[in-house]
């Protein structure tokens, strides 16, 4: 009996292991499942800017209208790191968390095969009990009864521990994807952050160099009915550096791929407007 004990101390171990990863996986793929959403929102945002910032610069002076154009080309390149961002997330994070809950489902099976082999055992006990307390006389029952007791404790023993190697699988496993998906998580903010500090960088410069007065000249000017005559500074070369790592095939292509992709998010988004999401259900 005291054997019995001990394996469904076991068993109860086993089963805590799997439930916790259960609802904290699930949480987590939720969690990072509405991150990548919003994210994808506020690339879309960020894309309205860069349209009204164009729209904007059509109607200014020369040299705010090459400021802000030069300007809402670096917005526009953030937000094309901003998509491979999200392409990423999907990939390497959400994607993984959801495909756990088949694990998850898998080591169930397994714990239940056990529980079933673990009921006949005691079931054979118990039996074996209570031929002894009502017919202690009958020894050819008793003696059937004991043989039917071994046979369900050496099934419990094996499948014992074969339920000890698939739950050591399944918690190493765990613990080497849980630092895999989060090693990615970090490193794709870690990527998008750098090459977006960079354009930052280039767009703070283009709104610092901004020549004011030349534009109160121009505008004095034209107030007093003479239109003066010069070059603003050029627009800036818009082509991509060969050490962004990932190939940005034109503004055009990926507005409109943007603008696809929106369409599809708009009609999610207005499914998960709640304040919190609801937790992944892993159980399959």
């Amino acid at each position: 009996m005291s054997i019995v004990l001990s394996r469904d101390s076991q068993v109860r171990v086993m089963e805590n292991t799997v439930t916790n990863a259960e609802k904290y996986f699930g949480q987590f793929c939720s969690l990072l499942a509405a991150y990548t959403r919003k994210t994808a929102r506020l690339r879309d945002k960020a894309d309205q800017l860069v349209r009204q910032l164009t729209d904007f610069a059509n109607t200014e002076h020369p040299e705010m209208r090459a400021t802000m154009r030069n300007f809402a080309e670096d917005l526009a390149k953030v937000q094309d790191y901003r998509q491979a961002e999200v392409e990423r997330l999907e990939t390497k994070v959400v994607c993984p968390l959801k495909l756990y809950g088949t694990h998850i489902k898998q080591t169930r099976a397994e714990i239940k095969k056990f529980k079933q082999v673990q009921k006949n055992e005691m079931k054979q006990l118990e039996k074996l009990e209570k031929l002894r307390q009502k017919s202690p006389s009958d020894r050819q029952t008793i003696s059937q009864a004991e043989t039917g007791v071994q046979r369900a404790s050496v099934d419990a023993s094996r499948i014992t521990h074969q339920l000890e190697e698939v739950i050591d699988t399944f918690q190493k496993q765990k613990l080497k994807d849980l630092q895999k998906i989060f090693s990615d998580f970090v490193t794709i903010e870690m990527v998008f952050h750098t090459k977006a500090v960079e354009v930052y960088s280039s767009a703070f410069q283009i709104l610092d160099s901004y020549d004011l007065e030349r534009d109160l000249e121009d505008f004095r000017t034209k107030i007093h009915g003479v239109y003066g005559h010069y070059d603003a500074r050029p627009f800036k070369d818009t082509t991509p550096s060969p050490a962004v790592p990932w190939a940005l095939t034109g503004q055009s292509t990926q507005t409109t791929i943007r603008s696809q992709r929106r369409d599809e998010e708009e009609e999610e988004s207005t499914e998960h407007s709640a304040e919190e999401d609801p937790v992944e259900d892993l159980r399959g």
